[in-house]
């Protein structure tokens, strides 16, 4: 952040001057910001898209995924026409594109521009992601300022993992590489 000076010269501060102090934001939400969570790409036939960060994923028969997503944005009137949707865990590389479909950067072209896409039936995903899982929707509700959705995994690649892109109090991080772990 820059700003001017009293000298009339400009200065970058480490933190934003425009940002609402701790004390005056919402308690909950600095919690929020207290957990790690994954970022993730959401994908939909239409296309549309939307990085998530509220992401579960329940093991059993089948499989589910839970995810907190705006119903306001346009991801979630696609999944409401198609019913399915791809999840794709974004690594370290992906923070640009995460930004993107988070629109915190701009896509000119669209959010799809750019970069390669492998079409599947769940949704676009991101050429170069060796992991991913396709989704059926099967329910959603209001869950306090987002809508929460459920759904049943019905396919699931996994390839080798770079590590995931963390997002903690704000922002990205990555986790250190594990050193002679077995992969999950």
């Amino acid at each position: 952040m820059c700003a001017e000076s009293e000298n009339g010269l400009v200065t970058i501060h480490s933190t934003d001057p425009f940002a609402t102090p701790d004390e005056e934001k919402s308690a909950v939400r600095r919690l929020r910001g207290r957990l790690a969570a994954p970022v993730t790409l959401w994908t939909t036939p239409g296309p549309a898209g939307l990085t998530v960060s509220s992401t579960l994923i329940a093991d059993g028969d089948p499989g589910r995924v839970l995810g907190l997503i705006d119903d306001e944005s346009e991801f979630w009137d696609a999944l409401e026409d198609s019913g399915r949707f791809a999840v794709v865990p974004l690594s370290p590389a992906d923070r640009q594109l995460a930004d993107r479909f988070a629109g915190l950067m701009p896509a000119p072209g669209g959010l799809f521009a750019g970069g390669g896409w492998t079409e599947t039936g769940y949704g676009p995903v991101p050429a170069g992601a060796d992991s991913w899982a396709g989704c059926r929707l099967e329910s959603s509700r209001a869950l306090g300022w987002a809508l929460l959705v459920e759904a049943v995994i019905e396919k699931v690649e996994i390839g080798p993992s770079p590590g995931p892109l963390i997002h903690y109090r704000g922002r990205y991080h990555v986790l250190p590489p594990d050193r002679g772990a077995p992969s999950p």
